[in-house]
């Protein structure tokens, strides 16, 4: 008799998922789900190199809201650095940020690579008011320092 009482206490109750499936905090698996916040206005990372091509959208503060990246849409090789590659990464990453509502960004272009232009082109084209476009790439002012001169 002891058993039955103990199994009646674990077995769950059906007013307590219904709670549960109410309060809207946890998902199927029982972790919190994010609260999407509104941020209107953020940043845009692009960061393109010879190589590949990675854009971050951020929030004002610099908090990830997404970012997307030529091998995470399924370039592989020579095309992940290509400007049509540029413009899928937007595309990726301004739908991951929708949540947020994210409407206005200020662009920050980092790299030599052929997709800077295509990438700031591509969050115009996919809804993103750009509001300025600032060139971040990193130019030695005195180079790195020689190496010393061989003796022989």
């Amino acid at each position: 008799m002891a058993n039955e009482e103990k199994k009646a206490t674990a077995a769950p109750t059906a007013e307590g998922t219904a709670k549960a499936g109410k309060a809207g905090t946890r998902g199927a698996r029982g972790k919190k789900r994010k609260q999407a916040r509104s941020v209107p206005t953020g940043r845009a990372y692009v960061h393109a190199s010879y190589n590949n091509t990675i854009v971050t959208l951020t929030d004002a503060n610099g908090n990830v809201l997404s970012w997307s990246s030529a091998g995470v849409v399924g370039f592989k090789g020579p095309k992940k650095a290509t400007p049509y590659a540029a413009s899928v990464i937007v595309r990726d990453a301004v739908e991951k940020a929708a949540d947020y509502g994210l409407r206005e960004v200020n662009a920050f272009v980092s790299g030599i690579g052929s997709g800077r232009e295509a990438a700031v082109r591509a969050l115009h084209a996919n809804g993103i008011n750009v509001l300025a476009i600032k060139d971040v790439t990193p130019i030695p002012h005195n180079g790195c320092r020689a190496p010393k001169p061989r003796r022989i």
